[in-house]
């Protein structure tokens, strides 16, 4: 099991976050996923071998939000 961490930008509300996290849960392979508004930041753990890192970004950009790249 792999684990995974974004900072995004553009959340600015629970509302916000609740879409991301949804998001976050459709893609194929998530095993647990968590998103703080207040820190901006996404924590997720997956199946390497259903998803990349790539699909729960794109996920995040599909719902309107952007991935801040560190």
């Amino acid at each position: 099991m792999e684990k995974g961490m974004m900072k995004l930008d553009g959340m600015r509300s629970q509302e916000d976050a609740d879409k991301v996290l949804h998001a976050l849960n459709e893609v194929w392979g998530v095993r647990e996923a968590e998103v703080n508004v207040h820190s901006q930041e996404a924590l997720f753990s997956f199946d390497e071998k259903a998803a990349s890192l790539q699909d729960f970004e794109q996920a995040v950009r599909d719902c309107g939000y952007n991935v801040i790249k560190q």
